[in-house]
C-alpha cells in the first residue's frame, strides 16, 4: 500500500471515494476517469461501504490483452493498490471482485468529535450548483390556500433549507396567480360594491365569498360580463383606478397568505404573474427568431414532438396563458436573475405542461438537453392530500379546509394532550404555547415529508399526532430525552467537547457512529433526487439506532460517561439540524 496524503472534505463516501480513485489510477492506467463505485453494504456483516468497480472494468478491459483475467483479479488488484488511510481498517474481496471495507472505528470516533469541535455546518455537502431558485407555494390571489398549497409550501421550504445548508445560493420565489382575466370581474365587483373605491379588508370580509359573488355575476348578466371584459383592458393598459382597485385586492389576499407562511415559519419573496407579464413579447420575439412559434387554428403555438396537442403561447383572442408567463420568467431567471437550477414545486397533475415547456425551453437553445448539464430545470411532482374516506381532503360542506384553521387545529390538539400531561402546572404558559406550536406545526409538516412526495397522502390527526412511531411527536419527544440525559448529567458539555475524547467500545456504538457520519451524504441524495423523505427515514433511523445505544450502553455514571455524553451531543446536534431543514422547531424538554 502506498501513502497518500489523507483528503479528509467530504462526505464519508466522497472520501472513501477519492482514496479508490488512486488506486483505480494505478491498476487500470490506461482507462481514464474510471468514477469509483461506492456504496454502503447491504449485508452489514461483510463491512461498511463496497467498491463496486471490478465487473465493469473487467467488461471494458477483457478484450485489450489485459493481465487480468477476471473480474475478481481486478477487485484483487484494486485492493492492493489502495494507498495507506487513517479511514480503513481491513478490506476483503467477495464474489466477482466487490471490495468490502470496515471502516476505522477510531477514525468514526475522530470524525465525529471534529464535527463537534467545528459545528455540523462542516458537514455540509458540496454541490455543483451556485445559485438555484425555487419555485413554491404560488397561490391564486382572491382565492383560499388549500391543501395542495400546503404541500408544495412544506415541500418546497425544505428543498430551499438542503440547499441552502450546501452553501447554495437559493432564490425563494412565490409565483402568486395576480393577473389574467378573473381580475376584470373582481375589480368590476368591487366597483359596484364600493363605487367611492374606498375599501379595506373588513369591508370585502372573506375573499373567497367575494370571488364566487364576482363570478355568479359574471356568469349571469351579459352587461357584468362586458365590463368585466372591458377591466382586464384598462387593467392591461395600465389605468390608475383599475391597477389601485388590482393592488387594493392583492393586498388582501397576501395578508392572508402571511398568516399562513408566519405559522409554519416559511419565508418567500414573491414575483407574481404580473412581474414577468412585460417580458412576454420579448421572449416570444426570440422563440420566434428561432422558427419556433407557428400558427395553428388562429392561435400561437409550439409544437412538441411526441405529444398530440401544441403548447399554446398566445391565444385565439391574442391574450397570453401560462406557458406564456411560464417561458417569460424561464427567460428572466436564467438571463437576469442567473440561475443553475431552477425547481418548480406543484401537483403532479401539472407533470405534462413542465415536460412540454421544458422541451421549448430545450428546442431553444436555453437549457441542455442533456439532463446532467446546467443551468437545468426541474418538475418536483406531489400527490393528492386525502381525507380517511379515501378522497380529497375537504370540509364537511365540500368546501377545502383553509389552512390556517388546519394548522390551529394541529396546535390546539397538542396543547390539550400537554394539559392531559399535566405541562400546565409544571410550565409557564409561555412555553406551553411554543411547545404545542413547536410539536403541532412540526406534526403536520413531518406527516407529508416523510412520504415520497409522488405518491397521494392521507390526512389524519391522531395518526400525526401519535408519540410512537414514524412521527414528529416521537423524534422531537426522542431529542428531548437526550438533552434531559445531557443535563442529567451535570457535566459541562462545551467543556467535554474541548477536553472529553469519544471511544466507540461496543457495537452499538459503533452503528450510532457510523450513522451519523452518513449525514452529509444523505442530504446530498435528498438534494440531487429532490427527496425530503430521504432525510426523513434517515432521522427516524438514528432515532432507532440512539434507543438501542441506550439501551445497551448506560451513560450517566458509567465509566465511559464521557465518551457516551458526547456521542449524545452528536446525535442532539444531527438531530437538530434534520428538524432545521425539514422546517421543523426542536423542544429540549418534554
Amino acid at each position: 500500500m502506498a501513502d497518500a496524503h489523507e483528503d479528509n472534505t467530504g462526505s464519508l463516501k466522497e472520501q472513501l471515494a477519492k482514496v479508490f480513485e488512486l488506486s483505480l489510477k494505478v491498476t487500470v492506467p490506461d482507462e481514464p476517469e474510471v468514477v469509483p463505485l461506492i456504496a454502503p453494504c447491504s449485508k452489514k456483516e461483510t463491512g461498511d461501504y463496497q467498491c463496486n468497480n471490478a465487473m465493469s472494468l473487467w467488461s471494458k478491459i477483457k478484450g485489450k490483452g489485459t493481465e487480468f483475467r477476471g473480474p475478481q483479479p481486478v477487485g484483487q488488484a484494486i485492493m492492493r493498490n489502495l494507498p495507506a488511510s487513517d479511514m480503513i481498517e481491513s478490506c476483503s474481496v467477495a464474489g466477482p471482485g466487490f471490495i468490502n471495507v470496515k471502516l476505522s472505528t477510531k477514525w468514526i470516533a475522530k470524525s465525529i468529535q471534529k464535527m463537534l469541535t467545528d459545528g455540523i455546518d462542516t458537514w455540509a455537502p458540496k454541490l455543483l450548483v451556485k445559485r438555484a431558485i425555487v419555485d413554491f407555494s404560488s397561490p391564486n390571489i382572491a382565492k383560499e390556500m388549500h391543501v395542495g398549497h400546503l404541500r408544495s409550501t412544506i415541500i418546497g421550504d425544505t428543498l430551499a433549507r438542503m440547499l441552502e445548508y450546501s452553501k447554495v445560493d437559493v432564490l425563494r420565489r412565490n409565483h402568486v396567480g395576480d393577473w389574467g382575466t378573473q381580475f376584470g370581474m373582481l375589480i368590476e365587483y368591487l366597483f359596484e360594491k364600493f363605487p367611492d373605491g374606498e375599501v379595506n379588508d373588513q369591508d370585502i370580509g372573506e375573499l373567497e365569498v367575494f370571488y364566487k359573488a364576482s363570478k355568479q355575476r359574471f356568469d349571469d348578466d351579459a352587461e357584468f360580463k362586458e365590463r368585466a371584459q372591458q377591466a382586464v383592458v384598462s387593467l392591461q393598459g395600465g389605468e390608475e383606478k383599475y391597477r389601485k382597485a388590482w393592488a387594493q385586492i392583492c393586498e388582501i389576499s397576501r395578508k392572508g397568505f402571511e398568516k399562513v407562511y408566519q405559522r409554519l415559519g416559511v419565508h418567500l419573496e414573491e414575483k407574481g404573474e404580473s412581474f414577468y407579464n412585460p417580458y412576454i413579447p420579448e421572449t416570444l420575439d426570440l422563440l420566434k427568431q428561432k422558427g419556433l412559434i407557428e400558427e395553428s387554428e388562429g392561435a400561437q403555438v409550439i409544437f412538441i414532438e411526441g405529444k398530440k396537442i401544441p403548447l399554446i403561447v398566445v391565444k385565439r383572442d391574442g391574450g397570453f396563458n401560462y406557458a406564456s408567463t411560464d417561458l417569460a420568467a424561464l427567460w428572466y431567471r436564467l438571463n437576469k436573475e442567473k440561475a443553475d437550477w431552477i425547481i418548480y414545486v406543484t401537483d403532479v397533475g401539472q407533470r405534462e405542461h413542465f415536460e412540454m415547456f421544458f422541451t421549448a425551453a430545450k428546442r431553444a437553445g436555453w437549457i441542455p438537453t442533456d439532463e446532467n448539464k446546467y443551468p437545468k430545470t426541474s418538475h418536483v411532482g406531489f400527490g393528492l392530500v386525502l381525507g380517511d374516506d379515501g378522497k380529497r381532503f375537504r370540509t364537511r360542506s365540500t368546501e377545502v379546509v383553509k389552512l390556517v384553521d388546519l394548522l390551529d387545529e394541529a396546535k390546539t390538539r397538542c396543547k390539550a394532550a400537554l394539559v392531559e400531561r399535566g405541562k400546565a402546572a409544571e410550565w409557564t404558559p409561555e412555553e406551553l404555547e411554543q411547545t404545542a406550536e413547536a410539536v403541532g406545526y412540526g406534526a403536520v409538516k413531518y406527516a407529508d415529508l416523510k412520504n415520497n412526495r409522488l405518491t397521494n397522502y392521507t390526512f389524519n390527526f391522531d395518526q400525526m399526532l401519535n408519540d410512537k412511531g414514524n412521527t414528529a411527536v416521537y423524534l422531537l419527544y426522542a431529542h428531548a430525552r437526550i438533552c434531559s440525559i445531557i443535563r442529567k448529567s451535570g457535566k459541562d458539555i462545551e467543556e467535554l467537547k474541548r477536553e472529553g475524547q469519544i471511544k466507540l467500545e461496543k457495537d452499538e456504538e459503533r452503528k450510532l457512529g457510523l450513522h451519523l457520519l452518513q449525514f452529509p451524504e444523505v442530504v446530498e441524495e435528498a438534494c440531487t433526487n429532490l427527496l425530503p423523505n430521504v432525510l426523513c427515514e434517515y432521522l427516524y433511523d438514528l432515532s432507532e439506532k440512539f434507543t438501542s445505544f441506550y439501551s445497551e450502553c448506560q451513560v450517566v455514571g458509567s465509566a465511559e460517561e464521557i465518551s457516551r455524553l458526547l456521542l449524545c451531543e452528536a446525535t442532539a446536534v444531527v438531530m437538530r439540524k434534520c428538524f432545521h431543514i425539514l422546517g421543523i422547531t426542536p423542544v429540549y424538554k418534554i
